[in-house]
């Protein structure tokens, strides 16, 4: 049915004979065709409240524009939004065809509908673009301080970035520069064509304090900057769409940025680009006064990242929290998910769940290490491996965060770091297989455990599976790294050190007090299972364990207290 109403449409519009605006139709011929369009679940607005027969259709054509891609298609587009928004809303269509443009700037309660076969292009001329204030904020289709808008169709928008390669420039304080410097190998990495000289590199949408905001169905590809930028939105849905940069060029290019924003859902989409996939922020200066970043769900996608594919930045300033991700498949990435403060902001109340992924190496420039999990809590001078300042920040905060029901095959260690002066605090990972690999073709590798975790108040592991597999890395070692924990609690490990000939344990325990180790697994192959050193170690429980294929069900180093440990009902009885 909705395909029929889409037919009905374009012939009533698409002839001479017939091209007159949709105000002129009788309000039976609108009711048949808005009808038509739900029946088919055809979403062409978002939320409108109004009666039927009052959404209006303007056809881009209607206004002048050709659909020849060499022409400049961007006033025809923007009258029809301007047309709609002083009718009181509307659907701006845009038929099969090509249309190029520059900044279009969207009105409340005006929807854009991209027909299967139309192109929307990004000019390739910067000056087409509406230059902000803040440059960052440019972008194809702009929106500040409007409310009941959507971008949907089953069209195309592409942003027509280029890349080139060069010898870099850029990074300095980034462990992988200095690792492929240390090794000699070449510093080509890509840029954005224009990189040094051009001031413009626009995004595909950027909304600011936008309510109320659809967008679903259609393709965004090869964006210049963040495909999608949301600045303090609320009331966000983001469904079906397809995302696209280049894995192995596409710098700078992440998909969706959600800065600020309350009450958003992003679902069944394909995000493939060439930075990170997702990204959660609060707090961007320039574009405004940091609000909570907040109550946000991301469910059934399927992500791909050369940086990525779920980002908390390190730039946020302030609060991020109650956000849900789950039934996600992650594949073809360097990151799954990672966690990162560097400017004293707070994340919180984050799960995690029913996640595969399928992680590696990416080239040299790209950040990450085919590794799953990555917590992180640094001043911002640690950041930038540089003397502290008097006035900056101390480091943030991570609390009450789980993962659970995950399969994970990847080539990097998963760290999950606090800080000294500020602790993780309420973690939990349970029910997840890890698969480990190395790539022998890598110009690096820094892995050692399969997971490390340091500086932890109240840590569940539960029911973990670590497996070893080829191509081994010789510098392998434990499955788990545990160092200064308060509160441990691991129920149902299943694992063996990478390479248990040569005395790692499976599990190696440092500083780590009030602790309860039980229903653990010691696999065949295993030497030394546990571990324990540290002179701060203690009240460390080993309940109902199965030590049968453990040479040594546990060992204490010569700095532990002797009545650290206890051992209690465990098989055979460890001595």
């Amino acid at each position: 049915m909705a395909s029929y109403g889409i037919l009905l449409l374009n012939r009533m519009i698409a002839t001479r004979k017939d091209r007159i605006s949709m105000r002129r139709f009788d309000a039976k011929k609108c009711v048949l065709i808005v009808l038509i369009f739900l029946a088919g679940r055809c979403c062409l607005y978002a939320d409108d409240q109004r009666p039927a027969h009052m959404m209006t259709v303007f056809n881009v054509k209607e206004y002048g524009a050709t659909g020849t891609k060499t022409d400049n298609a961007g006033p025809a587009i923007q009258k029809a939004i301007d047309a709609a928004s002083e009718a009181g809303g509307g659907v701006v269509y845009l038929p099969p065809g090509e249309f190029t443009s520059g900044t279009l700037r969207l009105r409340s309660h005006v929807n854009i509908y991209l027909e299967s076969g139309a192109t929307l292009f990004a000019s390739e001329d910067p000056a087409a673009f509406d230059v902000q204030k803040a440059q960052s904020k440019d972008a194809l289709f702009f929106g500040e301080d409007i409310e009941d808008i959507s971008i949907g169709g089953r069209g195309t928008v592409d942003g027509q970035a280029k890349y080139y390669w060069a010898p870099d420039t850029i990074e300095r304080s980034f462990l992988h520069k200095k690792l492929i410097v240390a090794s000699g190998k070449s510093q080509m990495r890509s840029y954005p064509v224009g990189n040094g000289t051009r001031t413009v590199y626009p995004h595909l949408i950027w909304l600011g304090r936008c309510k109320n905001v659809s967008i679903t169905g259609v393709s965004f590809v090869k964006s210049f900057s963040w495909t999608f930028a949301l600045f303090d939105c609320s009331r966000v849905v983001i469904d079906r769409v397809y995302l696209y940069s280049s894995l192995k060029e596409a710098v700078w290019a992440d998909g969706i940025d959600i800065v600020d924003c309350k009450d958003v859902s992003i679902s069944n989409s394909t995000i493939i680009t060439g930075d990170d996939c997702i990204v959660f922020v609060c707090g961007i200066p320039e574009w405004g006064p940091a609000s909570p970043c907040e109550h946000i769900t991301v469910t059934n996608c399927r992500l791909s990242s050369a940086s990525a594919a779920i980002k908390f930045s390190e730039g946020n300033s302030l609060v991020i929290r109650d956000i849900l991700i789950d039934n996600c498949a992650i594949f073809d990435s360097n990151r799954g998910l990672t966690m990162q403060i560097a400017t004293g902001g707070d994340i919180s109340n984050v799960v995690i769940s029913n996640i595969t992924m399928d992680l590696h190496r990416f080239d040299w420039f790209w950040a990450g290490d085919g590794n799953a999990f990555n917590f992180e809590i640094r001043r911002q001078s640690e950041w930038n491996d540089e003397p502290r300042k008097a006035d900056e920040p101390g480091p943030g905060s991570i609390h009450n965060v789980i993962v659970h029901d995950a399969i994970v095959h990847c080539q990097g260690e998963s760290t999950i770091y606090g800080h000294p002066e500020s602790w993780l605090s309420g973690m939990t990972f349970e029910n997840i297989k890890f698969f480990i690999s190395s790539n022998p073709d890598s110009p690096y590798d820094t892995a050692r455990n399969a997971m490390s975790f340091r500086w932890i108040k109240d840590l569940k592991l539960r029911n973990i599976e670590v497996n070893w597999e080829k191509p081994a890395y010789e510098r392998w070692e434990s499955a788990l790294s545990l160092e200064d924990i308060d509160g441990l609690h691991v129920d149902g490990f299943s694992g063996i050190a990478a390479w248990p000939e040569r005395d790692f344990p499976a599990i190696a325990l440092k500083n780590v007090q009030n602790a309860m180790l039980r229903d653990m697994d010691a696999t065949q192959g295993n030497n030394v299972f546990v571990n324990v050193g540290g002179a701060t170690s203690r009240d460390i429980h080993l309940l109902e364990n199965n030590f049968h294929d453990a040479k040594v069900p546990y060992r204490m180093d010569s700095d532990v207290k002797p009545d650290a440990v206890t051992a209690l009902d465990n098989f055979p009885a460890a001595k």
